[in-house]
């Protein structure tokens, strides 16, 4: 919990979908805003990543220990990085695709934001298929939209288009966070990654 923290640790979940860019975007915050960075695909259990290897989505019961173990990890570093930094930079890729997720990791890192990464089907899925070396299989994109639950008004966020150079892309969302540039409650109704926006038991 974030009150067993001795340090105001700023947490930063980059957020979306497989391919949506979230580790090269993680990565290149922490470097441009002198943070340290983390992979929530590092903490899968070796049967959650054999699963989506063979194509088979992940589900609740598996996302619990994962998310567990990332948080634990969050929390580590915070740690371990408490002499050298005031208030240290922690930004991690994550899907977070469901809210309880979201809520699940803001109880083990708090303060967090997400930065969430939006983008169209067609363009995620472009990059899928060019994508290599990875265990995710594009075949998994549509399970993985069907899960992504929009942010709520009450989630720190900023939105960022993945309709660009990834450089740039970075840049925006650094911009934004370090100059507080949240989103409003409006922003968030619009759909998000090619899908409609969808509220209540239908989410």
């Amino acid at each position: 919990m974030a009150g067993g923290l001795a340090i105001k640790a700023e947490f930063v979940i980059v957020m979306g979908v497989s391919g949506s860019g979230k580790t090269a975007v993680a990565k290149g915050l922490a470097s441009i805003m002198n943070g340290v960075w983390l992979d929530a695909d590092d903490y899968h259990p070796p049967q959650n990543v054999e699963n989506m290897r063979n194509g088979i989505p992940l589900d609740d019961e598996m996302r619990w220990p994962w998310l567990a173990s990332l948080g634990a990890a969050a929390k580590e570093v915070a740690h371990g990085i408490e002499s050298n930094h005031v208030s240290p930079k922690i930004f991690i890729a994550c899907s977070a695709l469901k809210r309880r997720y979201r809520d699940f990791l803001r109880d083990h890192m708090a303060p967090v934001t997400f930065v969430f990464l939006d983008g169209s089907r067609e363009v995620i899925r472009s990059r899928l298929d060019r994508r290599v070396g990875h265990f995710m299989p594009p075949g998994l994109l549509d399970s993985q939209l069907a899960d992504l639950e929009p942010l709520g008004p009450d989630e720190t966020s900023v939105t960022v288009s993945i309709d660009a150079p990834i450089e740039a892309v970075v840049s925006t969302a650094a911009a934004r966070l370090a100059a507080g540039e949240i989103d409003s409650p409006s922003t968030k109704t619009h759909n998000t990654a090619g899908k409609p926006v969808t509220q209540g038991e239908d989410r």
